[in-house]
C-alpha cells in the first residue's frame, strides 16, 4: 500500500502540479489538499482513488503555480485605501515620508493576481486537472505494485520458514503415532495406578481429555491447509489483504495449541519458531492491500 507520485500540467496562464502518497490502512481513506476555488476537484479525486485501491490512506495535493505564463495583475483598492490612510495617519502623528508606489506594489496584498475568467475557459482548465489526476494516480498504482511485488518475495519466504517448520514438526519423534500411542498408555496407567481409584465416569473423562491433547496432527493438518490457501490467494493477487491477515490469526492459533499441547521440549521448540515466524508474516500483511 505504499508509494508516492507526482503529476504535473499547465496551460497559458496556470500551471498544477498533483502530489499523491499513500500508506498502510485497514480501509480505505482518501484525504484531498486543494486550494481554494477548486473544491469541485474532491469528488473526482476520491471517486478516481477509490476506483483505483481498495486499502490504504491515501493523500493527493493539488498545487498552483500562476509565474508560469503572463497572468494579468489587479490593484486590490480595498487593501490600498487601507495602506494610504494608515501612511497618512503616520505622517500625521510621526511625520514620516509618503510612501513609494513600488514600496505600496510590494505590500502583501495589494497587489493580486487577476484569475477572471469565463466559464469555458475554467471548465477546460478543470478537464484538464483532471487528465493530470488520472495520470497521477494511474503512476501511483504502479508505484503500489512495484512494492508488492517486492513485498511477496518477503512473504513466499516467510511462508517457506513455516512451512520447513511444519514439516519439521511432522517428522519429530514425539508427533509419531506410536509415540503419542505410547506417551497416552503410560498416563493411562498413571491414572489406574493411582493411590485413590477414580470412578469409572471420571477415568473416562481423563482418558478422552488425554487423547485429545495428546494427539497433535489435527494442528498440522490444519496448518498445513491454511499455508496452502496463502499461496493460493498470494496467486490471485486480487486485494488479499484482509482475507491474508484473517489466515494469519488461524496459523497463530495453531501454533498456540501445538505448543500448549505438547509435552516434549523438542517440538515446544518447533512451535515457538513457528509463532515468531507467522508473527512476522501477520506485521507484513499490513502493507498489503
Amino acid at each position: 500500500m505504499t508509494g508516492f507520485a507526482r503529476a504535473e500540467g499547465g496551460d497559458g496562464l496556470l500551471a498544477w502540479v498533483w502530489e499523491a502518497r499513500s500508506v498502510n490502512g485497514k480501509g480505505l481513506d482518501i484525504r484531498c489538499r486543494l486550494p481554494g476555488g477548486y473544491d469541485e476537484l474532491d469528488g473526482r479525486a476520491r471517486e478516481a482513488a477509490a476506483a483505483r485501491m481498495r486499502r490504504g490512506n491515501v493523500s493527493l495535493t493539488l498545487s498552483l503555480d500562476t509565474s508560469h505564463g503572463a497572468t494579468p495583475l489587479r490593484i486590490n483598492r480595498a487593501a490600498l485605501e487601507a495602506v494610504l490612510g494608515a501612511a497618512r495617519e503616520l505622517a500625521t502623528t510621526e511625520a514620516l515620508a509618503p510612501p513609494s508606489v513600488d514600496g505600496l506594489l510590494r505590500l502583501p496584498g495589494v497587489l493580486e493576481t487577476d484569475m477572471s475568467e469565463d466559464e469555458e475557459t475554467r471548465a477546460g482548465r478543470l478537464d484538464a486537472m483532471r487528465g493530470t489526476l488520472d495520470r497521477l494516480l494511474d503512476a501511483l498504482v504502479e508505484a503500489r505494485r512495484r512494492e508488492g511485488t517486492q513485498l511477496k518475495a518477503i512473504l513466499e519466504a516467510l511462508l517457506d520458514d513455516i512451512e520447513a517448520g511444519v514439516t519439521r514438526a511432522q517428522a519429530h519423534d514425539a508427533a509419531r503415532p506410536e509415540a503419542i500411542r505410547e506417551r497416552l498408555r503410560l498416563q493411562v496407567r498413571e491414572l489406574l495406578d493411582a493411590d485413590i481409584p477414580l470412578p469409572e465416569e471420571r477415568l473416562a473423562q481423563e482418558i478422552a481429555l488425554m487423547t485429545v491433547k495428546s494427539d497433535i496432527r489435527e494442528e498440522l493438518d490444519r496448518l498445513g491447509t491454511h499455508l496452502a490457501a496463502w499461496r493460493q490467494l498470494l496467486a490471485e493477487g486480487d486485494a488479499p489483504g484482509r482475507q491474508l491477515g484473517f489466515l494469519c490469526q488461524e496459523l497463530l492459533r495453531e501454533a498456540n495449541t501445538l505448543c500448549s499441547k505438547s509435552s516434549d521440549a523438542g517440538l515446544t521448540a518447533i512451535g515457538l519458531d513457528l509463532k515468531v515466524a507467522i508473527d512476522r508474516l501477520r506485521e507484513q500483511v499490513l502493507n498489503v492491500e
